[in-house]
């Protein structure tokens, strides 16, 4: 992790880290720059792989864009992971957010009912 504590780096680093207790998943690392371990965390009993987005100051919108969606999913099936989403704060020590594709929405639906929740 940088020292600097103005960087982006700093700040994304301390979100995977936070992602990654809360889906107990696992941090690539250098955030998957690398060329086989893509993506900045990775839940392996759930077969998800997880981009993290972050600002570097709270604001109170976030743009996402679907060239994130797109690249993370192309990820997700060169790491032969079946599920992938996009992790998302409005800025540093707030709560993530994610965004999931229709498939896991509906399994999550689903199990909501099931467990009457």
């Amino acid at each position: 992790m940088t020292k600097n504590k103005k960087s982006t780096r700093y700040f994304s680093d301390i979100q995977e880290k936070s992602v990654c207790r809360l889906l107990d998943a696992v941090q690539q690392s250098n955030s998957g720059a690398g060329k086989f371990r893509k993506g900045d965390c990775v839940q392996k009993e759930a077969s998800m792989l997880i981009e993290c987005k972050t600002v570097v100051s709270d604001k109170s919108s976030v743009s996402i864009k679907k060239e994130w969606i797109d690249k993370n999913r192309e990820e997700k099936f060169s790491r032969r992971l079946s599920n992938s989403c996009i992790a998302f704060n409005f800025g540093p020590n707030q709560s993530n957010y994610f965004i999931i594709d229709e498939k896991l929405m509906r399994f999550l639906v689903d199990k909501l009912i099931e467990e009457d929740v």
